[in-house]
């Protein structure tokens, strides 16, 4: 019994913690991808549909995503924008070396697993370097 109350009192405290907190924004930058799914843009937004929706968001608008970087072909790729109503979605995709950048913004919190958990169902990536802000101005 004391380990429940326990159990609540850390996560009745964390929620006050975060909610101290104007966003919170992931970063998951993904090497060795599979170049195949990373080159396509059907795929990528077909994630970003996904993404969303496990992560608990709304989208506002559609997504744009398009090919950059042709000037320099150990940097192209796709770039995603994705806005919801909490923030943004964002990533680029470098084709010539399987990398993937992606930010996940948000004033919502969310869950960073499941983000991980998608990117990995889409992408592949062998490795996952992740880095979590919580944003506050003052």
């Amino acid at each position: 019994m004391i380990i429940l109350i326990l159990i609540k009192f850390i996560t009745l405290f964390l929620e006050n913690k975060l909610s101290e907190y104007w966003g919170y924004h992931l970063h998951l930058d993904c090497g060795e991808c599979n170049k195949e799914l990373i080159s396509s843009k059907e795929n990528i937004l077909a994630f970003t549909k996904a993404i969303i929706k496990a992560i608990d968001m709304v989208q506002y608008g559609e997504t744009i995503c398009e090919h950059f970087a042709t000037h320099d072909p150990s940097k192209g790729g796709y770039t995603m924008l994705a806005l919801i109503e909490t923030s943004n979605l964002s990533a680029h995709f470098v084709e010539s070396t399987g990398e993937a950048y992606i930010d996940i913004f948000s004033c919502k919190p969310f869950d960073i697993e499941t983000a991980k958990e998608v990117v990995g169902d889409f992408f592949q990536p062998k490795t996952i370097f992740q880095n979590y802000l919580l944003r506050k101005a003052y």
